[in-house]
C-alpha cells in the first residue's frame, strides 16, 4: 500500500494491577487557582477507562500521518478492541493484501472504502482484487503532547 499510516508496533494488553490516580471533578481553571482536595470526585484506572474486553484488546503504535485529520498522530499509541463490531463511520484496524493500516471503514453506495484523514492520501477501495480483513476498531488514541 502506497502512502498509507502502517502500523509499527502489536502489543497484547496485559492488566498487572490497579494504578487509580485522582479523578477531579471540576474543570481546570486557567485563572486563580483553587484547593485541589474540594473537587476529588473519585479514583480512576485508566485501564477501566480505556479497557472494556481485555481480552479482545491490543495496542498499535503508529507509522504515519494519514489520519491526522482525525487526531492520529505519527507514533501515537492506538487501544485497539477487536471485539466491537466495524461498522461504517468507526476508524479500524485493517489488513489490507497483508499490511497493516489504520483508516475510516465506509459502507455505502454499493461499495467499501478505507479513508484516509488527510487529503494528501487516496481512499483505499476495496474492490474483488484487494483482501482485507479488519483487526479491530480504534477505541482511543494516547499521545504526548
Amino acid at each position: 500500500m502506497e502512502n498509507a499510516a502502517t502500523i509499527s508496533v502489536i502489543k497484547a494488553f496485559a492488566r498487572k494491577g490497579e494504578l487509580k490516580r485522582p479523578l477531579f471533578a471540576q474543570g481546570v481553571s486557567a485563572g486563580f487557582p483553587s484547593p485541589a482536595e474540594d473537587y476529588i470526585e473519585g479514583r480512576l484506572d485508566l485501564n477501566e477507562l480505556m479497557v472494556t474486553h481485555p481480552a479482545a484488546t491490543f495496542f498499535v503504535r503508529v507509522a504515519g500521518d494519514s489520519m491526522i485529520g482525525a487526531g492520529i498522530h505519527h507514533d501515537d499509541i492506538l487501544v485497539v478492541d477487536r471485539s466491537l463490531e466495524p461498522v461504517s463511520g468507526r476508524v479500524v484496524i485493517a489488513a489490507v493484501d497483508g499490511e497493516l493500516t489504520v483508516k475510516r471503514l465506509f459502507k455505502g453506495e454499493g461499495r467499501v472504502r478505507l479513508l484516509a484523514e488527510n487529503p494528501a492520501y487516496p481512499p483505499i477501495e476495496l474492490s474483488g482484487e484487494a483482501t482485507c480483513e479488519i483487526w479491530g476498531v480504534v477505541t482511543f488514541v494516547i499521545h504526548t503532547l
